[in-house]
């Protein structure tokens, strides 16, 4: 837990979420189903993307992470709308609530990221009440950032023990297999987050190298391999290349592509 909190802390997260999933917080909510009345976990929540549209909507609303720089920024940003939220320093698989605690639970490209998904799905499934919703957006492993994160992997350092890649939460069937003993009604829809800001490749790699903490803390641990790291860098740059959906001479392009997920707690 302590080394992916630092992982996260790197750089500035909150400016990626900003400029990549910005708009894929009030679409979670209003997916959910979330408004006033209803108390709201949001797990991984960084910044608190989902966590902020939620209270926007008029939710009781805990926003928990493992790092505690993500929460102070989603803090200070809720601060500057008026909004009260609660902020708790938390794991995902191992969450410091009751059984049945909150109408809805909710993740965005975050509870992904804890190493065993199983023990992170049942914990989602107890936290949420009966009847309850438990909603995720999860990056899918044959879309761009699945294919992001097959290309930074192999330069990175080596994950924990049990760890499972983040986008198998974006198989479908490995997403029934963890949410379908829980659930009674799970229904999942693709969507895409388009990135068309970036005036090329080298400024989308630019962009991640200086501020998505994954990559630097992959770079950092390349700082005495000067070749390996031109390697990670060629890589990176190849990929952006490759994956620009754009037609030829028109702006350049990215689709990301993740699921919908929303579940009902049996």
């Amino acid at each position: 837990m302590a080394e992916a909190s630092r992982i996260w802390a790197l750089g500035d997260f909150p400016r990626v979420a900003r400029e990549t999933i910005g708009a894929t917080g009030p679409l979670l909510v209003e997916a959910c189903g979330i408004g006033p009345g209803q108390r709201v976990l949001d797990v991984a929540a960084g910044a608190g993307n989902v966590a902020i549209a939620a209270a926007r909507a008029g939710a009781e609303v805990v926003a928990s992470d493992i790092t505690p720089e993500l929460l102070d920024a989603g803090r200070a940003a809720a601060e500057a709308e008026g909004l009260e939220l609660q902020w708790v320093v938390a794991d995902a698989q191992s969450l410091p609530f009751g059984d049945g605690a909150f109408d809805a639970v909710t993740s965005s490209f975050g509870a992904i990221f804890a190493p065993d998904h199983a023990v992170t799905a049942r914990e989602l499934l107890r936290v949420c009440r009966p009847g309850g919703t438990i909603g995720m957006l999860n990056w899918t492993p044959e879309g761009w950032s699945g294919r992001f994160f097959a290309t930074v992997a192999p330069f990175a350092p080596p994950p924990p023990p049990g760890y499972e890649p983040p986008v198998l939460w974006g198989s479908e069937p490995h997403l029934r297999e963890l949410l379908g003993p829980g659930s009674d009604e799970i229904a999942v829809e693709r969507r895409v987050v388009v990135l068309d800001h970036f005036a090329d490749a080298e400024a989308l790699v630019s962009f991640y190298r200086a501020n998505f903490g994954p990559v630097i803390a992959a770079f950092e641990g390349l700082a005495g391999d000067p070749e390996r790291a031109a390697a990670l860098e060629r890589a990176l740059l190849t990929f952006a290349r490759e994956t620009n959906a754009a037609e030829p001479g028109r702006p350049p392009r990215w689709e990301l592509e993740y699921l919908l997920v929303r579940a009902r707690r049996a």
